[in-house]
């Protein structure tokens, strides 16, 4: 498939923005790339209506571009990913004084069906967990270590794989995460994770062939690549007759945890959203734990007893 090219009239100020996601948000290059192909399809919608760059584009162009993406099969979750695209491109062309509105203001994405996170039940967790890992196998030992510690700590797939030896500190049970936007959070670890890392960084000098100081190495002793994570941990659950993908443990983490203690705020931050909106998609898994309290709380849903007729 033959790259689709942004029209030299629009490209340059895209560059700055992605430049800018880049150096100065820390986004990531697969994050920018997603940028940029979001940017190309509204240049070429623009270009194809004779607008001959970016001080062209006004909301009428939004409206068409989007109409044009729905043609092309986008579905309503992509139109919402595009509009937001398009409108940190506007705003930072205003904040930089390029131009004086931003277009894609007030402009609203066909509404998505939630599509709800996949997630393993508690039984799920402890049968993929106490699975019999063969410990003579440092391969094995990290893939157990690797399991524990995201479900432990709810962490993304790049969290995990770019975790340094130095982030971990098994006395204190805490680790330091960079996660998004280069932001660091401190997160707890439990004492099962705890325990199998311990087992890790026992056999890890086996896989080290030169000084490195990813915590988690394939086997030829480089940093595990996020591939080989989700290939390592698919295999793991392949075996008990379980589908994984690692972001399943991370909502799993975050469902399990709200249906123990209620407290949003607090997966929010181990989590690391930026926005608790993105962490109350976690409320619905919680539905008949809510009822089993309300049961048992309030009032008036008490079971009549004889001593209260």
């Amino acid at each position: 498939m033959s790259k689709v090219i942004m029209p030299a009239e629009f490209a340059q100020p895209a560059m700055d923005f992605l430049a800018y996601l880049q150096q100065i948000r820390f986004y990531s290059s697969h994050t920018t790339a997603a940028y940029q192909r979001d940017l190309t399809k509204l240049a070429i919608s623009a270009h194809d209506r004779g607008l001959k760059g970016w001080p062209a584009v006004q909301t009428d162009t939004i409206y068409q571009a989007l109409q044009d993406a729905r043609l092309d099969g986008l579905s309503a979750n992509s139109c919402q990913r595009l509009l937001s695209s398009w409108r940190s491109f506007f705003q930072y062309q205003q904040r930089n004084h390029l131009r004086d509105n931003n277009p894609v203001a007030g402009i609203q994405a066909p509404k998505a069906e939630k599509k709800l996170p996949k997630h393993l039940d508690t039984e799920e967790v402890k049968l993929l967990l106490d699975q019999a890992f063969d410990h003579s196998d440092p391969l094995q030992v990290r893939d157990q270590a690797m399991l524990e510690l995201t479900y432990s700590s709810g962490l993304r797939l790049a969290e995990l794989a770019n975790l340094r030896v130095s982030d971990i500190d098994l006395a204190d049970k805490t680790l330091r995460v960079t996660g998004k936007g280069n932001k660091t959070r401190q997160l707890p670890m439990g004492s099962k994770a705890c325990a199998a890392l311990n087992q890790w960084l026992k056999q890890r000098h086996l896989l080290v062939k030169n000084p490195i100081q990813t915590l988690f190495l394939s086997q030829q002793g480089r940093a595990i690549t996020p591939r080989a994570i989700q290939q390592r941990m698919d295999k793991a659950a392949s075996a008990l007759g379980l589908k994984l993908h690692p972001h399943m443990l991370r909502h799993s983490f975050a469902s399990h945890m709200l249906q123990s203690s209620g407290d949003l705020r607090a997966v929010q931050e181990i989590l690391g959203h930026a926005d608790i909106s993105t962490t109350q998609v976690y409320t619905h898994l919680d539905y008949q734990h809510l009822a089993q309290v309300y049961d048992q709380a309030h009032p008036r849903a008490h079971k009549q007893t004889k001593d209260n007729t």
